[in-house]
């Protein structure tokens, strides 16, 4: 099975966190979320909502961990949220022990992917955030792996709508 994409498009805030819940409820353990996107365009949006998916009983208190680097949430999976933004590549993620977190029995959920991008298994799936206009958010979501691509099925058949699906990744 061959890589693949899908492009969906956010038109409000509760629409991201909407599509967060959706993907959340199918993550399952040992699942990598790598969020790419710049500043203010939804990450941490998104991964309330993939928290709240989880199960994590008060979403609304998932903030970026920028000063600390890893938060930890209980849901009915451990959630790691990382924000790699202050790191400078895999030795950084070396030595917070991020392959423990990326190969362990919760949920990774990686901000700023992009700058730990070495570290990242390479089964994973890869959502970049981009500004499509002041609320809307286009949203690529680009599975590294069979379980991922299966994952990324999963979550069309269950109702996000995308109006460019299944293209080549670059």
């Amino acid at each position: 099975m061959g890589t693949h994409y899908v492009t969906l498009t956010t038109d409000s805030r509760d629409e991201t966190l909407g599509l967060g819940r959706l993907l959340g409820a199918l993550l399952g353990p040992g699942d990598v979320v790598a969020l790419r996107g710049p500043l203010g365009a939804g990450k941490t949006t998104l991964t309330k909502g993939l928290a709240e998916g989880l199960g994590v009983p008060e979403p609304r208190r998932v903030t970026s961990p920028t000063f600390v680097l890893v938060h930890q949430y209980e849901g009915r999976l451990p959630v790691y949220h990382i924000d790699a933004y202050r790191l400078n590549g895999p030795a950084d993620a070396e030595a917070l022990g991020a392959d423990e977190l990326f190969f362990g029995n919760g949920v990774t959920i990686v901000e700023w992917a992009d700058r730990i991008a070495a570290a990242l298994p390479n089964e994973r799936l890869e959502i970049v955030l981009e500004h499509s206009g002041e609320e809307r958010r286009r949203v690529t979501l680009a599975p590294k792996g069979a379980r991922f691509e299966q994952l990324v099925a999963r979550l069309m058949a269950q109702g996000a709508t995308a109006p460019s699906q299944e293209s080549p990744a670059s």
